[in-house]
């Protein structure tokens, strides 16, 4: 069934540009009863509200928040209707269509049923009350036909979003242009007639001129949303601007009867800026935000099937889990698979950030949107539409963009209460203007010695509305709102090139003052394959005679270190040969027959019991080997031994860098495993592990974490596969899931680390912290940019036209900080292929 409960209403207000505006329409939906939670995502102007029984539907939210002074461009959800499409492979003609549909037809609840034999599709729309997929599905298979997959039919919003995004811009393009030109030819007019020669008619020509920009087209929807606004007893920032632009407007007009200073000019210029910082706002949002629109374009549209022994192209939104999909030279993977034939070269950067294309043949699992480089490969579907491995990382940046940082509360507080303040400062400022002039005169005197827009001259009503002006017109929420918000828009949007997903803003608040760093051993650090790492030959034995009755006989067994000594071999041109007569004996050993000689491979112990010849001459190189954490078994022949196998967990290439790279971000790292205490040492020695806890099961790895919590305070993180992992990964104050591709546990941790290195952990490490110290970075301008400006404004050191300009520039600094983020790690390329330097190599237990 779908992600979302059917009880889920999304609007898409496109207005809705910082956290100040998604506070205001989080504070007017919570007046409304039966609401629940309320999500908001100012990355793609998305508000989520859940509906209890009985509350309010989407008409009445959306009217809600157009009170609030925010235009809805689309409403969906809550309709109660679910859509669930049906996979029949059996569905081959319209009769046997008929048949599902008259089934079908037969349930209550059923609103339309859409069938399609060329895809073997059933699309079902349910009303609220109506059956589930499960239901449908037995109905279906009641009727005789095989049900292959039940789907939730979820809608294509992507394109919708970026229509509405698109429209929204081209309006406040529109809207500004139409503004620009009247007040361009105001400023025009106003340079001569203010210093050469009076213009007959100024006023009125100005008056006109200013008319629409004001009132109509520029200014209009600004007025709307702040008359909604006041009506609703929310103030947003388009009231400090209607504060800002109207009275001066109106105020000029007195200049026909009653000679004075005009301020018509004034409130064309204000109203202007304003629409150019609304539109340049936009533009630079919509690039903090492009990293989630790029990857929800980068899928494959169509998809070339198997289908009755032809290839016919589909729409990937048709495809159902086992369906064979052709993808040639130069194609996308349609979606989420397993290769059945064929090899090739995958280009995956989309989901690891690697630009190094990686070997993919039958059995390999891929990840759809990657790119075939060369071969033809036949792909198996597994995961279609909302569960494929690019939907995940779309609804998990998603979520962080429009989660919350805990230190944005402050920012919270004061943008909850910001413009009836500013409203305030401002009526006082003009209220202290109009009653103390000659307190306030010196200042200007001061001022008018470096600025030269201060003119003490002026009347003190002149002086006291400009003051009021400026405070409204400099005020600026949304420097405030923007701050963290974008910094997460950009952050997470690097950090998904690059195959990091941080899930929320709290996760990054939290990564960043992390103190110890848990690690896993196998597959971790080490890569969980034992590997063939030293064959030692006794005297007189020959190291090709040793390798080759090993391998015979471990050929015979599927452990795991039987089948590092057959490839070691193989590696070295050692062919094993036949054995017969083969014997286990647990995990002690094996046995067998090669040729005429009876071969005996295992510990110290079996062989002692089955008497076998010259153990002692190979003590010393069995200790050596053993005290490096090898696991090392002896091989003997008609009862003498031949020599000593040693094998060993080899490590990744990257772990020594990677734990070198953590120490160097002042962690202390610490090596949690079930493995034995000197297999272990001998791994934190190499690496340069400063803790280990060895002999740690999986569910005392829990107690672990928590012990090492009390011990350093809440500041663990611990790394693992996701899945095994998934109870310590939950204790620690971060959960880190690395993986590789599709096979990661996206849901299982705070972040996820897509490529399988253990250096993305350093690498998130270092995203999070600039991440956060862009968010404190935007926090710290924006309110010292309200506290220096607002005081200076109102005590008559601010014009209102430099007031908005400052305004303005506010909230694009915060922006263009946040892409300064985007613009360093440009710089910076995603890690290529790891070195070939051959690691070394370190135990994986004894087989005893």
């Amino acid at each position: 069934m779908s992600d979302s409960p059917p009880n889920t209403i999304t609007l898409t207000v496109p207005g809705m540009g910082s956290d100040h505006c998604a506070g205001i329409v989080r504070k007017t939906l919570e007046r409304l009863d039966g609401v629940g939670e309320i999500q908001t995502n100012i990355a793609n102007h998305h508000v989520s509200v859940t509906i209890e029984a009985g509350g309010p539907d989407g008409d009445t939210l959306k009217e809600a928040v157009e009170g609030a002074g925010y235009d809805v461009a689309a409403v969906s959800g809550g309709t109660g209707m679910q859509q669930v499409r049906l996979t029949v492979p059996g569905m081959g003609s319209d009769h046997c269509a008929g048949i599902i549909r008259s089934t079908l037809e037969r349930l209550e609840g059923i609103e339309s049923i859409d069938t399609n034999i060329a895809s073997h599709r059933v699309s079902v729309s349910i009303a609220a009350d109506g059956p589930d997929g499960d239901a449908l599905k037995r109905a279906v298979e009641g009727a005789g036909y095989e049900v292959a997959a039940v789907q939730a039919d979820e809608a294509e919003d992507a394109d919708s979003d970026a229509e509405i995004e698109e429209a929204y811009l081209s309006q406040a393009r529109k809207r500004l242009i139409i503004a620009a030109v009247p007040t361009t030819l105001i400023m025009l007019l106003m340079m001569p007639h203010m210093f050469w020669q009076p213009i007959p008619g100024y006023l009125a020509i100005i008056a006109v001129l200013a008319f629409p920009v004001v009132f109509l087209y520029g200014g209009i929807a600004t007025h709307k949303s702040t008359w909604r606004s006041l009506k609703n007893g929310t103030f947003n920032m388009d009231v400090l601007i209607s504060m800002g632009s109207l009275p001066p407007y109106l105020i000029g007009l007195v200049g026909f009867v009653y000679p004075m200073t005009s301020f018509i000019e004034m409130a064309a210029t204000i109203m202007t800026f304003h629409l150019l910082g609304r539109y340049l706002e936009a533009l630079a949002k919509g690039r903090a935000s492009q990293a989630i629109r790029r990857l929800m374009t980068l899928g494959a549209k169509t998809a070339r099937v198997e289908r009755d022994g032809e290839e016919v192209e589909v729409a990937v939104k048709e495809l159902a889990p086992g369906d064979i999909m052709v993808v040639r030279p130069g194609d996308k993977i349609p979606t989420d698979g397993e290769v059945v034939e064929g090899e090739s070269h995958l280009d995956e950067s989309i989901a690891t950030g690697e630009s190094i294309p990686v070997y993919k043949s039958t059995g390999d699992s891929v990840i759809g949107a990657t790119i075939n480089k060369e071969g033809r490969l036949r792909v198996k579907a597994t995961r279609v539409g909302g569960d494929t491995f690019l939907s995940q990382v779309v609804r998990l940046i998603d979520q962080a963009q429009g989660s919350r940082v805990p230190i944005q509360e402050f920012a919270d507080r004061m943008t909850g209460r910001f413009v009836p303040a500013v409203l305030a400062i401002a009526l006082a400022s003009l209220v202290a203007w109009a009653l103390f002039p000659d307190a306030l005169r010196p200042i200007l005197d001061w001022g008018a010695t470096f600025l030269p827009w201060v003119n003490p001259e002026a009347a003190t009503p002149v002086l006291a509305i400009l003051a009021a002006i400026a405070v409204l017109v400099i005020a600026c929420p949304c420097a405030l709102g923007l701050a963290t918000p974008t910094a997460l828009m950009v952050g997470s949007g690097i950090g998904a090139e690059r195959g990091i997903l941080i899930r929320s803003g709290e996760a990054i608040q939290t990564f960043k003052d992390v103190k110890v760093m848990v690690l896993d051993k196998t597959g971790t650090i080490t890569r969980g394959e034992p590997k063939l790492t030293e064959a030692v030959v006794a005297e007189g034995a020959d190291e090709n005679r040793l390798l080759t009755l090993a391998a015979s006989v471990e050929n015979a067994s599927e452990h795991p270190i039987a089948r590092a000594i057959v490839d070691g071999a193989r590696e070295r041109d050692v062919k094993p040969g036949e054995v017969s007569e083969f014997r286990s004996t647990g995990a002690r050993g094996v046995s067998g027959k090669v040729g005429d000689e009876v071969v005996l491979i295992g510990n110290r112990r079996l062989l002692e019991e089955e008497g076998v010849t010259g153990l002692e001459a190979l003590d010393d190189a069995m200790g050596e080997l053993e005290g490096k954490g090898r696991t090392v078994v002896i091989v003997a022949a008609d009862g003498q031994a031949l020599g000593l196998v040693a094998v060993a967990d080899t490590l990744k290439q990257e772990s020594v860098e990677a734990i070198r790279g953590m120490h160097d971000l002042g962690l202390h790292v610490v090596m949690i495993t079930g493995d034995n205490e000197r297999a272990a040492r001998a791994v934190a020695e190499e690496v340069g592990i400063d803790e280990v806890q060895a002999g740690v099961l999986p569910e005392g790895k829990v107690d672990a974490i928590r012990a090492l919590q009390e011990q350093h305070g809440n500041h663990v993180a611990m790394v693992g596969d996701g899945i095994n992992d998934a109870a310590a990964l939950k204790q620690a104050n971060v959960g880190i899931a690395i993986g590789a591709g599709a096979d990661v546990a996206i849901e299982a941790a705070d972040v996820t680390l897509v490529r399988g290195e253990l250096t993305a952990v350093v690498d998130a490490m270092h995203l999070s912290r600039a991440t956060f110290a862009k968010i404190v970075q935007n926090l710290i301008w924006a309110s010292a940019y309200n506290v220096a400006a607002i005081p200076i404004a109102a005590i008559g050191l601010l014009h209102p036209m430099i007031g908005v300009i400052a305004m303005t520039t506010s909230s694009l600094s915060v922006i263009g900080n946040s892409l300064l983020l985007k613009r360093r790690y440009a710089r910076e390329q995603p890690r290529g292929e790891p070195s070939t330097a051959t690691p070394s190599v370190q135990a994986k237990g004894d087989r005893s």
